[in-house]
């Protein structure tokens, strides 16, 4: 039987938005019945995960129960950095598709060794952690990049996908590759809105994308 994905998002709306129709894209149907049934919670009022005086955790524990209680099976996080608030959201009793995983499975898949990752700080280093357990190296921005870089991510969030967003973003991705990635990683689910794989010389990991996938074969495995 199909299971019930929860979805907690609004990190921000947007961004989870292009995770819906990568998820609908994602699974295959021959009619309408055959798409999953998704519930999800599109919160942009979950603390910003970037400031040290915030506690995304007990509002995204809230988040995972109520998916949950309306009837979730599976649960899934569309953003990158509230999973390092994982484990309140695995209190929900639900297992939960880690899009970091994900993330690092599609980058071995294409044969890369040196992954650069284009996130948060906090993202970074989970990043770091996932993909060292699967033989990954982790290339990031220097740190006067990474300023550009959250600046960048902010303005995204308020809706600039235009093409000066759109340069600067493949800008700093370029730059990962000239320190040596053989791949880049979409960590922060608003680079996708700007950055596609047309754009890079290496493999482009979108990690929205890959997280659709990887809930879709969850959802459908017996």
């Amino acid at each position: 039987m199909t299971k019930t994905l929860g979805v907690l998002g609004g990190m921000g709306p947007a961004a989870t938005l292009d995770f819906l129709a990568k998820l609908q894209a994602a699974t295959p149907a021959q009619r309408e019945q055959d798409h999953l049934r998704v519930l999800v919670d599109i919160n942009p009022k979950v603390p910003d995960r970037n400031t040290s005086d915030s506690d995304p955790g007990p509002v995204l524990a809230a988040m995972a129960a109520g998916l949950r209680d309306g009837g979730a099976q599976v649960l899934t996080i569309a953003c990158n950095t509230a999973h390092a608030f994982a484990n309140d959201v695995r209190a929900s009793g639900l297992p939960l598709v880690d899009m970091l995983e994900v993330a690092g499975q599609a980058a071995k898949a294409v044969g890369a060794a040196r992954v650069g990752v284009l996130g948060t700080g906090l993202a970074l280093g989970l990043y770091r952690d996932r993909l060292a357990h699967q033989d990954l190296e982790v290339v990031t921005l220097d740190d006067h990049e990474q300023v550009e870089f959250m600046a960048l991510l902010y303005r995204i969030k308020l809706g600039a996908l235009g093409q000066e967003s759109r340069e600067t973003m493949t800008a700093l991705a370029r730059r990962l590759i000239g320190k040596g990635a053989q791949a880049v990683v979409a960590g922060c689910t608003e680079v996708p809105l700007v950055l596609g794989a047309e754009d890079l010389a290496v493999p482009f990991i979108d990690a929205t994308e890959a997280l659709a996938r990887a809930c879709v074969a969850a959802c459908l495995e017996n």
